[in-house]
């Protein structure tokens, strides 16, 4: 395959299409972004390219990467035809056939420290939908409102198109670098299959070994109007799922028998949908809770500082858990069912009926563990669980301490008014698990400043990004490398 050629055709078309589609975003006058810039960045105004970034993620809101299959080899040359039209030199490395990363390089030298380096990643797949549930096409990049709505605005396409801009940004600038700035673009991360990060890894690490990352995970969160926080994810719960199979006898539906394998299955689910696994603070979280204790209302903010009080602090548990699913998800091991399957006829008694259980495992704690108390929990012969393929992997958190971290704190809080930055333990997974097993200090930025509304339409129906996040985004990841990786 010419895939010069490829690139070629494409960034003539993406140059085509940005055109079209950037006037439409242009259109739209969002408010004031949250957060007004206040000091001078090395890469300077970062308004224009904002505009341009909104151009490219409504086209890769059009490509559509739903995973699986994935099929993100298109992404991956739209990409890098913008790349190439930078006069930056990219390079598409197929993983398994039609799904590929990208990767491009900004050298700060002749010769290449990958432990003073810096990973811009983000991944091009998405997950599913439903369409009958939305009120735009999903991968139309409607944008109304203020808003610009699509699969991925959030997560990841978003990302993907600020890291861009930044990594664009810094080479418009002709800054001068003190180390190495890799943009990455990564397959196969809602899966995690034969084409995720860990595979990329095995096979091209030499091309993007770095000391430090910059990926999803984090949050910028707003409320009422104004950054409450930033969270930085320097660490992230475990994803195993597991299936419960329920057997029993089969036969015609008219002679119903006590060993129905359908309602063995629905009362073991019952049983684990009220479980709650036990809690206990990993270093990040609990660090989380103590600084978020200060701005939070006096009535949970109570509460969060007696979590771990002697004679209190399960009440105090109950109650922050209850307060929010994310917060009570960062203080145990959580266990979702997400899917049923049973029967091949309505007249018909299964043999087998399945669920999938989504379990999100605290970093440490080990799903045998966890499962010998559904084991017991649950107490019926006909109901087993096998752990399925793909299972995520512990990963030691990133440091604190590290000057990345006190890089993204600073910037943060002098582009929020003085807004706590504050260590996350994220409940979702991302690709930084990968790397962190690699020594990589890998942390979660998701740089938009956005309210728990935007954060729920994430994976939902209706998924968007305001414009104004967007474009704050934008420049204060621009603001991140400006500080880390340019040279005073």
């Amino acid at each position: 395959m010419n895939w010069n050629r490829i690139i070629r055709v494409l960034a003539g078309a993406a140059a085509l299409v940005g055109v079209a589609s950037m006037p439409v975003a242009a259109q739209v006058a969002p408010p004031a972004a949250p957060g007004i810039p206040s000091n001078p960045s090395p890469i300077g105004d970062t308004s224009a390219i904002a505009r341009e970034a909104q151009g490219w993620l409504a086209d890769l809101v059009r490509i559509n990467t739903t995973n699986p299959p994935g099929n993100e080899q298109m992404a991956a040359m739209y990409i890098a035809g913008i790349l190439n039209k930078e006069g930056i030199k990219p390079e598409i490395l197929e993983v398994t056939p039609g799904r590929s990363a990208v990767v491009a390089r900004l050298r700060s030298g002749v010769m290449a420290d990958p432990s003073k380096a810096l990973l811009l990643v983000a991944h091009v797949d998405v997950v599913g939908v439903d369409k009958s549930k939305w009120t735009v096409d999903p991968f139309g990049a409607v944008m109304k409102d203020g808003y610009l709505y699509g699969r991925g605005a959030i997560d990841d396409k978003g990302m993907l198109a600020a890291n861009l801009a930044g990594f664009i940004a810094l080479k418009r600038a002709n800054v001068r670098l003190n180390r190495d700035v890799i943009f990455l673009a990564t397959a196969d991360e809602e899966q995690g299959g034969d084409a995720s990060i860990k595979i990329l890894i095995a096979k091209h690490w030499d091309k993007f070994a770095a000391g430090f990352a910059l990926n999803e995970g984090g949050e910028v969160l707003l409320k009422n109007g104004k950054v409450q926080y930033v969270a930085v994810q320097a660490s992230e719960k475990v994803p195993v799922n597991v299936a419960v199979i329920a057997r029993g006898t089969s036969g015609h539906a008219s002679r119903p028998t006590k060993d129905n394998a359908v309602v063995h299955l629905a009362s073991a689910i019952v049983k684990i949908g009220g479980y709650s696994a036990p809690v206990h603070f990993t270093t990040i979280a609990r660090r989380y809770f103590e600084q978020l204790a200060a701005i939070e209302d006096d009535e949970i903010g109570k509460w969060m500082r007696s979590l771990d009080a002697s004679d209190r602090g399960e009440h105090a548990q109950k109650v922050v858990s209850d307060a929010n699913p994310l917060w009570n998800s960062m203080m145990r091991d959580t266990i979702a069912p997400t899917m049923l399957s049973a029967g091949v006829r309505a007249n018909v008694i299964p043999g087998e009926a399945r669920a999938i259980l989504n379990i999100r495992l605290l970093p440490g704690d080990t799903v045998n563990m966890l499962l010998a108390d559904l084991t017991k929990l649950v107490s019926d012969p006909q109901i087993r669980f096998e752990i399925q393929p793909d299972a995520g992997l512990a990963a030691p958190p990133s440091s604190l301490e590290s000057d990345f971290y006190a890089a993204i704190t600073r910037v943060a809080e002098r582009e929020f008014s003085n807004a706590p930055v504050l260590p996350f333990q994220s409940t979702g997974a991302t690709d930084s698990a990968q790397l962190r097993l690699h020594n990589v200090q890998a942390y979660g930025l998701l740089p938009f400043p956005l309210t728990d509304e935007d954060f729920r339409r994430m994976h939902g129906d209706d998924e968007r990004i305001p414009l104004a996040s967007f474009n704050k985004g934008v420049d204060l990841l621009a603001r991140v490398l400006a500080e880390f990786a340019v040279a005073r």
